[in-house]
């Protein structure tokens, strides 16, 4: 039997690119992947669409399971039936909104930790041996990045380049004493334990703490999903909200193409119970005004966006990751796309089905 690739949230963002990736390299993937975004985000955030695409692209390399991962008897029953066959595992399924978490907190624990350490426990009893690849979030830093000496700028908030972290916030930021939303507290929950998983039990654990992570495949609404829902309504004619900040809040972002070559590294060369600070760094960030402007440039009209002053809590006003450890352990990861790559890439790849959708 080929060696199979266990990939949760496998018609997300991340999980669709992952699924793609590996099946050409040859595995056999299994996908879970129950649509919870629908729910989240409504139907316009579903990731049916994406679902349908991989099973026509992949064929027989792709397996689709549709169950929720808080069900502990069926993660048992799927990892028990695969077996040692599994060889990776990739978690990427996530309730991932600061503003939906306070909603329904129980959900949003339940989803992120509950659900995080069913598939740690599973891949502990049936494959211990496997790689097991967490995505985490720079949330889990709660809002302790808003405590920086900041410097404002005409289109963005800047670091004072005399400070440590002008190369970006590398993982000795600490994660206690600041406010972390429900959504970060949850994410907490789930780092801690696939860390402790690789230190306790010996797994080849990684948490990949990312910051935006982004991509044509992403299903962008408008609590999640920053550059994807931005282009749409930039595309579209669709109304933005800007939420605090003065718009110059920075974001790095990371392509997830760029992504999943990071794990394909750590695959290839495990450790155990890591921790990396990932996303696009210096080589690719934009605050929000900047990727406005982008967006503008790249559809070739005015976005309509409404600001306010209210941010939403926890959110950060100045984030770039320093990947530098990654960089140390891995030397053969390279970064392919910018910012404007980024928009480009997602405008060219959906604008023709957001049109249809919006008929």
């Amino acid at each position: 039997m080929l060696s199979v690739a266990v990939i949760t949230g496998s018609a997300g963002l991340v999980g669709s690119e992952a699924a793609s990736f590996f099946a050409r390299l040859g595995f056999e993937v299994v996908g879970i992947d129950n649509d919870m975004r629908s729910r989240f985000f409504g139907e316009k955030a579903s990731t049916r669409w994406n679902q349908l695409r991989l099973q026509k692209a992949l064929g027989a390399s792709y397996r689709w399971e549709n169950f929720d991962i808080r069900d502990e008897e069926k993660v048992n029953r799927l990892f028990a039936s695969l077996g040692k066959n599994i060889s990776l595992v990739i978690h990427t399924a996530a309730q991932p909104s600061h503003d939906w978490a306070a909603r329904e907190p129980h959900t949003d624990f339940s989803v992120n930790a509950v659900g995080t350490s069913n598939l740690l426990e599973a891949t502990r009893l049936h494959c211990p041996d496997a790689v097991f690849i967490f995505t985490s979030t720079n949330k889990v830093y709660g809002d302790t990045p808003n405590r920086l000496p900041l410097i404002e700028k005409e289109t963005r908030w800047e670091i004072d380049p005399n400070h440590p972290y002008t190369k970006g916030i590398d993982e000795s930021m600490s994660i206690d004493q600041s406010l972390h939303s429900l959504f970060g507290s949850s994410k907490v929950a789930a780092d801690v334990l696939v860390q402790e998983y690789g230190r306790y039990f010996g797994m080849k654990t990684a948490c990949f703490r990312g910051g935006c992570l982004t991509g044509p495949n992403h299903s962008g609404t408008k609590l999640h999903g920053f550059l994807a829902y931005l282009m749409r309504c930039a595309a579209l004619g669709q109304e933005y909200t800007v939420y605090g900040y003065g718009g110059k809040q920075v974001r790095d972002n990371i392509h997830c193409f760029d992504l999943i070559h990071c794990f394909h590294e750590f695959y290839q060369h495990p450790r155990s119970g890591e921790v990396y600070n990932m996303g696009g760094g210096r080589f690719s960030n934009a605050s929000m005004q900047e990727a406005i402007k982008m967006c503008q440039e790249i559809t070739g009209r005015e976005l309509k966006w409404t600001y306010t002053d209210e941010n939403r809590i926890g959110d950060h006003i100045w984030w770039i990751s320093n990947t530098g450890k990654f960089k140390k352990h891995y030397p053969n990861w390279e970064q392919k796309f910018d910012v404007p790559g980024i928009l480009r890439d997602i405008y060219e790849k959906n604008v023709e089905r957001w049109r249809a959708e919006q008929a």
